[in-house]
């Protein structure tokens, strides 16, 4: 499959030259030295391979599934650190915190390939190495960067609800309390801009922005750095009083691409949610990330490798490795329970 081997392989298109590999090769600190690309190379030397296919497999069915695996990818790196906690069934468990009940999806797909890996290496690779590759083969497929991806992380014993409602970034937040939570977990502000770029695909409930189209802040109008068209649009889509599980895309323009039109989007003021708009259009967005948003919109091979490296930075989060943790057998629960 040419698709499949482009994700193993390319080293051409949208980002995926020489020289963006090799940076992203160096980029890897010596704290994440445990977690290597060639982890699995004699263990289970097809595990990029059959990730791929599966992926593949997803997307072909339901191409909103890739935004969805990246946003998997992100939640759970949050929490505990990508440590696949978020996998874990059962109702104190991360998947009935506030920000994922109902909202964070994927993990029939990531059941999907664990089955696959399993079948070929059994008890080798853990849920958090497969969610990491899944989240990479999901940009890919919707046409962003490719980068390599350090593997041998292993598999959390523990959810913690109460992390992942504190940990993650809403969006009704304010920008300095953006940039803090993922300062928390060691990534700076490009990082922010950089990830928050993944909103270039995918889509958001009503629920989420209903707050910025009629009665903003008690102004009694929409939110002003929201451009008018649009907000008209979104008010008939999402009326007062309606169904906040209706859902828009992130980015109106380019809907299941992955690209810099997000960028676009802001300078044009035609973010979606608050916390995307508040990276370019609020007063603290001037001297943190307004100049970013601006260089993303105007230089897509510059997002691409920014956002590539700060992918590899939030994949590094915390890693469980060496004795730690454990390789599930079952991403949903741990291993005897």
């Amino acid at each position: 499959m040419k698709i499949l081997d482009s994700i193993i392989t390319s080293s051409k298109g949208f980002s995926f030259t020489t020289g963006l590999l090799a940076i992203l090769c160096c980029c890897m600190s010596a704290g994440d030295a445990q977690l290597t690309p060639g982890f699995y190379a004699q263990t289970c030397p097809n595990l990029t391979r059959i990730v791929a296919r599966e992926v593949i497999r997803a997307v072909f069915n339901d191409t909103s599934i890739a935004p969805a695996l990246v946003r998997l990818h992100f939640h759970d790196c949050f929490v505990n650190g990508c440590d696949a906690s978020l996998l874990l069934d059962g109702s104190d468990g991360e998947k009935f915190a506030f920000p994922n009940v109902n909202s964070v999806r994927g993990y029939e797909v990531i059941d999907a390939i664990k089955a696959a890996v399993e079948s070929k290496c059994s008890g080798v690779v853990s849920c958090a190495d497969i969610a990491t590759l899944a989240a990479r083969d999901s940009v890919v497929l919707s046409g962003g960067p490719f980068w390599r991806v350090a593997l041998g992380r292993r598999d959390g014993l523990v959810a913690s609800q109460s992390g992942a409602n504190s940990n993650l970034p809403s969006p009704f937040e304010p920008l300095d309390s953006i940039i803090a939570k993922f300062g928390d977990q060691g990534l700076n502000i490009t990082d922010v801009v950089a990830l928050s770029g993944a909103h270039t695909f995918g889509k958001a409930k009503c629920a989420l922005f209903a707050n910025r189209l009629f009665d903003f802040n008690n102004t009694g109008a929409p939110d002003a750095t929201l451009e008018a068209s649009l907000a008209s649009d979104l008010q008939t889509l999402c009326p007062q009083g309606g169904d906040g599980n209706v859902s828009a895309f992130l980015d109106q323009n380019s809907t299941k691409l992955f690209d810099n039109h997000y960028f676009k989007n802001l300078v044009n003021n035609r973010g979606l949610l608050s916390s995307d708009q508040i990276l370019f259009s609020s007063d603290q967005a001037l001297t943190t990330t307004r100049n970013l948003v601006i260089t993303y919109s105007n230089n897509p091979r510059a997002f691409a490798a920014d956002f590539a490296r700060s992918m590899i930075k939030m994949g590094n989060i915390s890693p469980l490795t060496g004795s730690n943790g454990q390789i599930r057998a079952n991403c949903r629960v741990v291993n005897n329970s």
